[in-house]
């Protein structure tokens, strides 16, 4: 009998699933993940920072934020050449998904909005799948957006409902809700997540969880953060998290949303091998490769090259949900 695919989880069950025995919760998520997913296929992502700094959120967490005292400086818009540039390389490199990220509140209809879908469209051409991140945005962006080709659209909750304004107070959470209903509505794929190790309890991630995976559409993709602390930042002396508490992440993740690409996301330069082994196992499928994300470090894609030889694992292609639309159509 085939799991079912369930967005009305209560909380109640999210907590269960989340407070598992460990071994218990890595077998049942690695059972479900073998039922929806290929095993040894992860998908690879390549992000970049297209527009840096000076962002007018208080985001706790981030190196971007004008509002922190950080080594990041404020740059303008990447040009389009040097951006396709770089997904030209991604793609040498294996990527399949390009992630263009802008540090902006929101997406203004303007010169620089017009360029970004320029990118977006060359890209898409290239045969890669398009991911942006830039903020708020309204439903005719949406829609904008989509027809320049973006196949997904990054905007993470970050924390619960209820420690949200522990960590931003410049947007609300139902802000971050709005935007991913206009993504939806355009039928661009959401990738949204989130991070731990801001100061939340168990009890705020499973609260997270539950918001995602009770969405009327789940996320494509959920992203698993762990807090990587960044001098100059409100949140620069929180401890880093461990192995353990992104493997109960992403089993957990796994078993609510099975058809969900959960991604492990920053935080990797701190982990093993051995212990990415063990996220894959519990079901993540996805990474983000390359030196850096956004402004903070990542493992070397030959790092990454040779945990794959070791691992057996298998770049996943592009586009392959579609593609697997039209078989069964």
């Amino acid at each position: 009998m085939q799991t079912e695919i369930r967005n009305n989880w209560s909380r109640e069950e999210v907590a269960e699933i989340y407070n598992m025995p460990l071994m218990e919760l890595m077998y049942k998520s690695s059972t479900i993940h073998r039922e929806f997913q290929k095993t040894g296929e992860v998908q690879v992502c390549t992000l970049l920072s297209v527009k840096t700094g000076g962002c007018k959120e208080d985001c706790g967490y981030c190196s971007q934020s004008a509002k922190h005292n950080t080594h990041v400086k404020a740059h303008k818009l990447m040009q389009k050449e040097d951006v396709i540039e770089k997904a030209k390389q991604a793609k040498e490199n294996g990527s399949t998904r390009f992630c263009m990220g802008a540090a902006w509140r929101e997406a203004r209809t303007n010169r620089d909005f017009e360029s970004v879908l320029g990118m977006v469209s060359e890209i898409n051409d290239m045969g890669m799948e398009v991911c942006a991140t830039l903020g708020m945005l309204d439903e005719k962006q949406a829609e904008q957006l989509k027809d320049a080709g973006l196949y997904a659209y990054n905007h993470n909750l970050d924390t619960s409902r209820e420690y949200y304004d522990k960590v931003i107070t410049t947007r609300t959470f139902d802000d971050r809700l709005d935007t991913i209903a206009n993504v939806q509505k355009a039928k661009i794929s959401v990738c949204s997540g989130g991070i731990i190790g801001l100061g939340e309890t168990d009890k705020d991630r499973i609260s997270m969880l539950h918001t995602l995976s009770t969405l009327p559409i789940h996320p494509e993709s959920v992203p698993v953060n762990a807090l990587v602390p960044v001098e100059g930042t409100p949140m620069e002396n929180n401890k880093m998290v461990s192995t353990w508490e992104m493997i109960r992440m992403i089993a957990t993740a796994r078993i609510l949303m099975p058809k969900a690409m959960v991604r492990l996301s920053a935080g990797r330069t701190e982990m093993s091998t051995e212990a990415q082994a063990l996220c894959f196992m519990a079901g993540a499928n996805s990474i983000f490769a390359g030196d850096q994300l956004l402004t903070t470090p990542n493992p070397e894609e030959d790092q990454d090259k040779l945990m794959f030889n070791l691992l057996g694992l298998t770049p996943r292609e592009s586009f392959l949900n579609e593609k697997q639309k039209e078989v069964v159509v």
